[in-house]
């Protein structure tokens, strides 16, 4: 690993910070979920927090983050505060979306970060916000984040085509946890690598691991820099492993006890914090105290959600969103 200048390390600093601030709140949302507290479903990301904070750190303001159906990282890294997105999956009005896009539609134009629920929809949009860009001589970039399950979705493919056809600034992340639902990886992928596919679209590729913070955030930055430049887009395959299921309905069988535990002794967040103190940029002292901070952020974020109101039936109004659970609750 090169060394790093002090800007880098507080970049650094700050993805260690957000993938504490994704993982306590994605077990606090498991948390309330399991008391009945609010009904649906949830695609936990659990395991997968560098990546999304990596993005949140090499964007601006009015860089696009086009996400997936587990997209709570993603919002959060591109600053929704937890207490809105918590409320969200509250359906309180409080919510980022008024309590009517729930887990999956957390979306907030203001912050430019869309979650798509359809696998693989989201190459189209971000596409597009490349070509609406490059027509208008802006600097902005779009990056795009898909799981392994959406690598041979049509969408996916006609996306990051015509994003190369126009030269459109996006990055496409591919977020590769080794299954579709249930399906590994390796049956329906003939390459040894998603990335091995990019020069069939013109565009460069490159795999990472995606449990190694700084690697993610090199290679999302040069990516990001270079779609800035006008150079086009890009494909980025970060390689992980989800925690937990699914969903929260499902009970992850078909993975092994030895997978999970080979896995575990690669997470990301005390990965980062190690690397972090080597580099005298992060003390115990402070990495208690910060965790300490966001427990407490998450707790106000619950609490925030139960007291919020729930959007009211008027005339002329969108009807009130129902969540319905995959396992029919």
């Amino acid at each position: 690993m090169a060394d790093r200048n002090a800007d880098q390390l507080d970049k650094l600093r700050w993805i260690y910070r957000k993938m504490l601030e994704i993982r306590l709140f994605e077990e606090g949302a498991i948390e309330t979920f399991r008391q009945k507290l609010w009904k649906g479903s949830l695609h936990q990301c659990i395991g997968q927090e560098a990546i999304a904070a990596a993005m949140g750190a090499v964007l601006g303001p009015a860089d696009y983050l086009v996400s997936s159906h587990r997209g709570h990282g993603h919002v959060l890294a591109k600053g929704v505060s937890s207490r809105k997105l918590m409320a969200e999956l509250f359906g309180r009005l409080t919510g980022v979306c008024g309590g009517r896009g729930g887990s999956m539609h957390a979306m907030d134009p203001e912050l430019h970060v869309y979650p798509q629920g359809l696998v693989g929809s989201g190459a189209y949009l971000a596409a597009g916000m490349g070509m609406a860009i490059r027509m208008r001589g802006g600097r902005e970039v779009a990056v795009c984040s898909f799981g392994d399950g959406a690598i041979n979705a049509g969408g996916c493919h006609e996306g990051m085509n015509i994003a190369a056809v126009h030269g459109a600034p996006v990055v496409f992340v591919c977020e590769n946890n080794a299954f579709a639902v249930s399906t590994r990886i390796a049956a329906v992928l003939p390459v040894a690598h998603v990335a091995d596919r990019a020069p069939a679209y013109g565009m460069p590729g490159l795999t990472v691991d995606g449990t190694d913070a700084p690697s993610v955030f090199d290679a999302l930055q040069g990516f990001v820099d270079r779609a800035r430049r006008g150079e086009g887009p890009s494909l980025l395959e970060a390689t992980c492993w989800r925690w937990r299921g699914h969903t929260v309905w499902d009970a992850s069988a078909y993975r092994t006890e030895e997978e999970n535990e080979e896995w575990a002794a690669h997470d990301p967040i005390p990965r980062l914090a190690a690397y972090l103190a080597e580099n005298g940029a992060l003390s115990d002292r402070e990495r208690d105290a910060w965790r300490t901070e966001i427990v407490d952020v998450v707790a106000d974020a619950v609490d925030f959600a139960k007291t919020s109101p729930e959007p009211e039936m008027s005339s002329g109004d969108i009807e009130r969103f129902t969540y319905v659970g995959e396992a029919g609750a």
